[in-house]
């Protein structure tokens, strides 16, 4: 009895701790499954955040179409956080239609994985407004950079392609404007229409640098500034009063290669002008001086001309005075106006999408980086003299009085004198004779 009451106060010691090395080796056994699963929780956050490669606000985004797809109005700003291969179409969600792609020094690249059928880095549709801004890159490779039915702005940034580099279009439903102020464009092609565009629509070059060929043909587009590395289709694209200045040198001495598109200017082909009060005057309109001057803008679709206001209600006063000075007979003291005509915007930036709704994405995109440029002109209205006062009909004339006439004093005076002296000579002596004969019958008798 007493050795079974020994093994049984024995057994339940042993069980224990049998227990625990049971426990203890479950324990160690799970704990590296622990570890690993805790481990993979890690790397999964860690992953997921790495894989943000946009921000809207302080939200981040796995893919740069999620991220304009989730734009708000207070928030229109997408920023790249990192490199990306990815063909982006810009469709934000309903009501916001004005955008920003802020690059912030990374690359977007089109996926090519469409091969022929791909698309562009960045398309933007009709009626969405695109402005880029930079540092950054937007490649297309065997695509464009840009295909755009829309508005695009590009204010900075890099773009290249091994095609066409950015292609626009305008059909009898949209009108595709481009505005370009800044940034580096490289490709064999820098513009070109779409398929199915009737034209370009309306782009505009005035900042940047770009090296490749545009095509001739693109009556829609316009080049008021920026450097070009190939010149073989300008001139069509030109403003009348703008040139191409060959660049300056590089650092190592030799030319940058680049040629130069000069700035906006207004011309006057006449800046003094004169008005003659006798041949009739008129008031003049804004468009009457224009006309009259020959002044014009170099070709900004965006800008029209106008003459300050003050200035030329002046000179439409002293038109009137003149004209009423000519009608009275008066006499008019010749003036002279100086004239000031502004270029000023047709319209504002922030009516740029609303303007109109049946051309797409509204007014075009021609627009200067030198706002309020002017000339100066001057016009002349010559004096006009007080007429003298007509006769009264019917009152007498005062006529000069008759000046006495000089005594001849040429030769023939003095043979005319001769001959009247002789005769009054003769006139004597027949008097003295006639007197003696009457004389002597009376001595006689």
């Amino acid at each position: 009895m007493r050795s079974h009451e020994k093994r049984v106060n024995v057994c339940p010691r042993t069980q224990g701790k049998y227990l625990v090395s049971v426990v203890s080796a479950v324990v160690f056994a799970f704990a590296p499954l622990f570890g690993t699963l805790l481990f993979s929780t890690d790397t999964v956050a860690v992953a997921a955040e790495s894989q943000a490669v946009a921000q809207v606000g302080n939200a981040t985004y796995a893919s740069v179409q999620e991220a304009f797809g989730r734009t708000t109005l207070k928030n229109t700003t997408v920023t790249l956080l990192a490199d990306v291969t990815e063909s982006v179409t810009i469709m934000p969600p309903k009501g916001v239609r004005n955008v920003t792609f802020d690059l912030n020094g990374h690359v977007l690249q089109a996926d090519g994985s469409g091969g022929a059928a791909g698309f562009a880095a960045i398309t933007v549709p009709a009626n969405m407004q695109l402005t880029i801004v930079g540092p950054g890159t937007v490649t297309g490779g065997t695509q464009p950079a840009v295909d755009c039915r829309g508005a695009l702005r590009v204010e900075s940034g890099t773009f290249t392609s091994d095609a066409t580099l950015m292609r626009f279009a305008e059909t009898d439903e949209t009108s595709a404007q481009g505005s370009f102020s800044g940034g580096t464009f490289t490709a064999p092609t820098l513009f070109n229409l779409l398929d199915d565009a009737k034209n370009l629509g309306y782009v505009t070059v005035r900042g940047g640098e770009y090296r490749g060929m545009i095509p001739a043909g693109l009556n829609t587009l316009a080049l008021l500034s920026g450097s070009f590395s190939d010149t073989s289709n300008l001139a069509p694209y030109l403003a009348d009063s703008l040139g191409l200045i060959p660049g300056g040198t590089s650092g190592d001495g030799t030319g940058d290669g680049m040629f130069h598109v000069g700035d906006l200017a207004i011309s006057s082909k006449q800046t003094s002008v004169e008005l003659d009060p006798a041949s009739g005057l008129q008031r003049l309109s804004d468009d009457d001086l224009l006309a009259l001057t020959g002044t014009q803008l170099n070709g900004i679709a965006d800008y029209r001309l106008v003459a300050d206001s003050d200035q030329l209600q002046a000179l439409n006063d002293q038109i009137d005075r003149a004209m009423q000075a000519v009608g009275k007979r008066k006499a008019f003291e010749a003036v002279s106006q100086n004239i000031t005509i502004t270029a000023v915007r047709n319209t504002s930036d922030e009516d740029f999408m609303d303007a109109d709704a049946s051309r797409g994405a509204g007014i075009q995109l021609r627009t200067s980086d030198h706002d309020g440029i002017s000339a100066q002109v001057a016009v002349t209205i010559k004096a006009v003299a007080e007429p003298e006062e007509p006769e009264e009909p019917g009152k007498p004339s005062n006529p000069e009085k008759p000046e006495k006439p000089e005594m001849p004093r040429s030769g023939s005076a003095v043979q005319a004198l001769a001959i009247i002296s002789l005769l009054l000579v003769i006139a004597s002596a027949i008097c003295v004779y006639a007197t003696v004969h009457l004389r002597s019958p009376r001595l006689h008798n």
